[in-house]
């Protein structure tokens, strides 16, 4: 395994995304307007393209039997896209009601690995949410391994995640954890199978990742092509969801959600990454800790921040620096072994 070469001057670019999380988990739910029936999908957390395919057809299953007549989306990040695609097999036709097109949504700013990343908060979740979440899971990853490919942008890949304490076998990778069986290859290494020093548990897996910039644009390019109407404007409140002319909506807006429809619950998980120029020999993905990397055909990924109840998008230029030389470390002590 060639290790990634950490320094400032391979630095491309740092960007700031902001995860719509809710402790309880994201929001799958119906709710009348007078004659407008709105479905809710959002809240995903770090989740959001993980979880996106699944959540969509929960929503869509919720809200389109019965329906006839065309139907609206608001939002077009990866749960909105795939929402109004599940929309388009179904057999209606959409409009997708956006203040911002791909490139320029938060989706675009995620690393894109297949796993659901700070979804929820374990002791505020109900057995409602986890029935919804496993379904979800469920759904999306058999969507993503039909998409595998370079149209889309996804590809399998090796998996590495170091610990300095025994795993947890109540969570989701556990014995009986709801996401064992959709990581083929799991297995825990020990200390002669892997190069990584100081690191006493390291757990080894495959799973999907899916690069934003091709998927999205992708996704995007087939809906167009499957007769959607989409209108670049801001819906800035209900009464204007009460006026289109739609009267089955989806709601797929992320943060827009606790705005638009009062959600005290929902909050920014401030994201950031450094980007650093690509490493095509590189083709595995570390977590250690709050640390991770994501190697993709447009760069390699240094993360992660997970900064709560902050709005701003400007990069912390001194929490860059600290992730940088994290990384530096733990890939110059990986080169020497």
């Amino acid at each position: 395994m060639p290790p990634v070469h950490v320094s400032a001057d391979r630095e491309i670019r740092t960007v700031v995304g902001l995860r719509p999380f809710r402790p309880s988990g994201f929001v799958v739910r119906a709710e009348k307007l007078d004659d407008t029936l709105v479905v809710h999908n959002y809240g995903h957390g770090g989740g959001g393209i993980t979880l996106s395919w699944g959540t969509g057809k929960l929503a869509v299953d919720l809200g389109a039997p019965g329906h006839t007549g065309p139907v609206a989306v608001l939002g077009s990040g990866a749960v909105g896209l795939a929402t109004a695609m599940l929309l388009q097999e179904a057999g209606f036709a959409v409009t997708i009601y956006t203040k911002d097109l791909p490139p320029n949504t938060t989706s675009n700013i995620a690393g894109g690995q297949w796993f659901p990343f700070l979804v929820s908060e374990p002791d505020k979740r109900t057995s409602l949410f986890d029935q919804q979440f496993l379904a979800a899971a469920e759904f999306a990853y058999r969507c993503y391994q039909i998409m595998v490919g370079p149209r889309y942008g996804i590809r399998w890949m090796r998996n590495y995640f170091l610990n300095d304490q025994p795993w947890d076998e109540q969570g989701y990778l556990g014995k009986d954890g709801v996401l064992r069986s959709m990581v083929p290859e799991l297995r825990d290494l020990s200390a002669h199978e892997h190069p990584f020093q100081d690191a006493p548990f390291v757990r080894q897996f495959d799973t999907m990742i899916i690069e934003p910039p091709v998927y999205l644009a992708a996704l995007l390019n087939d809906i167009r092509i499957a007769g959607a109407t989409i209108k670049v404007m801001e819906i800035r409140d209900r009464g204007e969801i009460q006026n289109l002319p739609e009267k089955l909506v989806f709601n797929c807006t992320g943060l827009g959600a606790k705005a638009l429809f009062a959600d005290e619950e929902l909050t920014p998980l401030k994201g950031q990454l450094t980007i650093l120029l690509p490493q095509p020999e590189v083709q595995y993905a570390i977590g250690k800790g709050d640390l991770y990397m994501f190697p993709r055909t447009d760069g390699i990924l240094l993360g992660g921040t997970h900064e709560r109840g902050i709005w701003t998008l400007d990069p912390n230029l001194e929490k860059k620096q600290e992730i940088m030389a994290r990384h530096k470390a733990f890939f110059d002590s990986f080169k020497k072994c």
